[in-house]
């Protein structure tokens, strides 16, 4: 019958796929329909500085899941090996993850969705119920999955129909699972995670969903359409084809907005579910996505491997976020700065489990801040990396180090919200400049570690193949060989030929 009591809640957390911080109804200013999520944050509290480990999916996840940044992870760039089978790899493996400490706790903790961390079809430890696409996307007129039977076995299986409501429709049936036994009052973890909004958009989403976000505009951070942004200058090609960019941008803006307003759509039907149950007020509901995206904004339509150099931008780097549920402040909007690597001590404290496991990493719980008990220091900072881009961010200044050869860039995002000047050469900011390199540098050296950093490697957004530790045999990041960057022809950097003061790899 799932948990009835508020003190040891059940959790529904939804992570979807590449969903801007600006994509959902109350944050888009009317680009996007979700009465879903704004009835939510209605009924919840909205982060609205929550922040990615990395601005691309498979490491973001990774994080989410581990309270770890990519380079004590391994987990560096999207995963671009076999998803299954012989050739797949586990690229968590031994690794604790925070479903784990909940299990542990007596949580009955199941998966509908993407995984996207290797070995798609084999189920992890701690997971009762176990419905993994294969792969990390896909065409959402269906996709494979792998189902974990009541034997232990799996079944993979190609099902049709459109995939968002394909996830959620297992989503609702782990729910009725976990609450149809009288005798097993045991609270449920389930963890729904959406490939949308991720492309593809054009004709793979109902009609009734993007017809009414045709034409629609979205409005950058200083007031700006993004549809009149100039192309950035860092936009590249891949053998002919641009990377960062559409060919139809104002189809494809349909596309990924019907795609979302879909999604909010399938999260009713959750929710809904809940309700049937009689499980609205022991269920705390978290909604957020794995990393960022760019639909013009600042010239891009992507993520963080949207440009090359890689970015950590904004709407890169922030990703949406919304809790709801017993215990949890009512109709809040926080300006706190919170990362995904925060998550997994947070949940471990709303549900009492033991943190032992995340906490020498450097997470800290926000649970006070969604109790609206707490708040996170004003000097609090958010650390993002992405291969040798790494980004530290105060309440008012953003530094981006690109190691070995830059460029670099530092934001007042005080004055500047948009990131329009880049501040990193100016005398006067030379001493901000270097207390946030050195303070980079320490918590990198602190929470990092030598056999699972990428610095040594070029990763250039094509996809990791291999984890770290690396044995030195095949590559273990596809290369990225550009045309052309900014219209210029590209050369192929040269991987570091030493690495980052002490994080140099074992």
């Amino acid at each position: 019958m799932a948990s009835r009591t508020a003190d040891r809640p059940n959790i529904v957390l939804v992570v979807t796929d590449d969903q801007g911080p600006w994509a959902w109804g109350r944050a888009s200013q009317g680009a996007v329909d979700t009465p879903t999520l704004d009835a939510l944050a209605d009924r919840g509290t909205v982060l609205d500085r929550f922040f990615c480990a990395s601005p691309v999916c498979s490491p973001a996840r990774a994080s989410l899941l581990t309270g770890r940044p990519p380079s004590w992870h391994g987990v560096h760039d999207w995963l671009a090996g076999s998803p299954s089978g012989a050739g797949a790899v586990d690229f968590l493996a031994g690794q604790p993850l925070v479903t784990d400490a909940l299990a542990a706790q007596g949580w009955r903790v199941g998966l509908s969705g993407k995984w996207h961390l290797g070995a798609s079809d084999v189920p992890r430890p701690g997971f009762e119920h176990w419905f993994a696409l294969d792969g990390g996307g896909s065409p959402y007129d269906g996709g494979t999955f792998h189902t974990k039977l009541a034997d232990g076995t799996v079944r993979t299986e190609r099902i049709d129909g459109y995939l968002t409501d394909t996830i959620a429709d297992d989503a609702i049936s782990f729910l009725h699972e976990a609450s149809d036994d009288p005798a097993d009052e045991r609270p449920f973890c389930s963890l729904v995670t959406f490939t949308a909004p991720h492309s593809p958009w054009r004709g793979q989403h109902p009609e009734s969903y993007v017809a009414p976000h045709r034409g629609r505009t979205v409005i950058g951070t200083d007031g700006v359409p993004v549809a009149e942004e100039p192309p950035h200058p860092w936009l590249a090609s891949l053998r002919g084809r641009a990377v960062g960019c559409e060919n139809d941008p104002v189809e494809a803006l349909a596309g990924y907005l019907g795609s979302i307003a879909a999604m909010d759509a399938a999260v009713a039907r959750i929710l809904a579910t809940l309700e049937s149950l009689s499980l609205v007020e022991s269920t705390v509901i978290i909604f957020t996505s794995d990393n960022g995206y760019n639909t013009g904004h600042h010239g891009i339509w992507g993520k963080g491997n949207g440009t090359w150099p890689l970015n950590m931008y904004e709407e890169s780097v922030r990703v949406p976020f919304i809790a709801a549920g017993p215990g949890i402040a009512v109709d809040a909007t926080r300006q706190d700065l919170v990362s995904a690597y925060d998550l997994a001590v947070t949940l471990c404290e709303l549900v009492g489990a033991d943190p032992a496991a995340f906490r020498d990493g450097p997470g800290v719980s926000f649970l006070d801040v969604l109790q609206g008990t707490g708040a996170r220091d004003a000097d609090v900072v958010v650390h993002d990396e992405y291969g040798d881009t790494r980004m530290i961010r105060s309440q008012q200044w953003k530094y981006v180090q690109r190691i070995p050869s830059g460029p670099d860039e530092l934001y007042d995002l005080v004055a500047d919200p948009a990131e329009r000047a880049n501040l990193v050469d100016d005398p006067a900011q030379a001493e901000v400049v270097a207390a946030l390199s050195r303070r980079l540098q320490a918590w990198e050296d602190r929470h990092g570690r030598t056999d699972r950093r990428a610095d040594g490697h070029v990763v250039s957004g094509s996809g990791q193949l291999g984890p770290l530790p690396w044995d030195g045999t095949g590559p273990l990041f596809r290369r990225g060989e550009y045309d052309a960057v900014g219209g210029v022809p590209f050369t192929p950097p040269a991987a570091p030929s030493s690495a980052r003061g002490s994080a140099a790899p074992a």
